[in-house]
C-alpha cells in the first residue's frame, strides 16, 4: 500500500489463533449468531440463507471457505454482514466468524505486503499484513475469496432468489 498519510479502518475478527481485518467500509453490520435456512446441496462453506431485516442474505462459513477446520458455534460467534463488490456490484453476504475483536486503524506505512505463506490458505486473499506486538493481523480481500466463476455465480444466484 503506497502514500504515508493514508489510513485505514478495518474490523478485526478471530478464525481460531488468528485475527483477520476488512475494510469497515464493507461492513454493513455484526450480528449475533442464528440459524441460517439450509441449501439442499450447497457447497460446505455456504451455510444457508439469514434473514437480515427481510432480506435473504447468503451466509458464509469463514472458516471453511478458507480451508481452515470447522469450529463449534460459541456465545461470541458472529455473522459480518458484508457488500462484496462482485461482477460490478456489491453482493451482501453473511461471513460466520469466531469472534469480532474491534475496530483498527492501520497507517498504510504498517501494512506489509502479503506474504506467500503456502498452504493454509491463499495468499491472493490477503491485502496485507499487519503486525502488532500480540502477533499479526491478516487484512483480506473478500471480494477475491469469492470472485470465482462459480463462487460468484452461486452466490449472485441465492441472493437473487433470496
Amino acid at each position: 500500500m503506497s502514500g504515508t498519510d493514508e489510513m485505514v479502518q478495518a474490523v478485526t475478527f478471530g478464525l481460531g489463533a488468528e485475527t483477520f481485518a476488512i475494510p469497515v467500509n464493507l461492513v454493513r453490520e455484526i450480528l449475533d449468531h442464528r440459524e441460517t435456512f439450509h441449501i439442499p446441496g450447497a457447497p460446505a462453506w455456504l451455510l444457508g440463507i439469514t434473514d437480515v431485516r427481510g432480506q435473504g442474505v447468503p451466509t458464509v462459513d469463514l472458516r471453511a471457505r478458507l480451508g481452515l477446520a470447522v469450529a463449534d458455534v460459541t456465545p461470541t460467534t458472529r455473522i459480518l454482514v458484508v457488500d462484496v463488490p462482485l461482477e460490478g456490484r456489491a453482493l451482501t453476504l453473511g461471513l460466520m466468524v469466531d469472534r469480532v475483536l474491534d475496530v483498527s486503524t492501520f497507517g498504510a506505512e504498517q501494512i506489509e505486503a502479503a506474504p506467500d505463506i503456502g498452504i493454509r490458505w491463499s495468499s491472493e486473499y490477503i491485502l496485507g499484513v499487519v503486525r502488532r506486538e500480540t502477533g499479526f493481523v491478516v487484512l483480506m480481500d473478500v471480494a477475491r475469496i469469492f470472485s470465482g466463476t462459480s463462487d460468484a455465480a452461486l452466490l449472485s444466484q441465492m441472493s437473487a432468489a433470496a
